[in-house]
């Protein structure tokens, strides 16, 4: 499994959404800062209580969460 200690999830804050060390930061908020040209120390200067294994975890959480399988059903199979 992954090794993302800072990436959280309890359904008491931000409803649940992956978050970064139980702080009301969820992951996809950094993703879109990085999606959207921001470095980690802009991401950090911005978000002071942020660190920056904080922002790499969520790197590693997202590109987790985008490997793509496809699994064709049996039928697909026998063409």
């Amino acid at each position: 499994m992954l090794d993302i200690d800072r990436i959280t999830f309890n359904p008491n804050v931000m409803a649940g959404q992956a978050c970064i060390r139980g702080m009301r930061v969820p992951v996809s908020l950094i993703l879109n800062l990085l999606a959207n040209g921001k470095s980690t120390e802009e991401i950090i200067a911005d978000y002071p209580y942020l660190e920056a294994e904080d922002i790499q975890q969520s790197l590693v959480y997202g590109a987790w969460l985008a490997r793509e399988q496809y699994y064709p059903k049996t039928s697909e199979l026998a063409g």
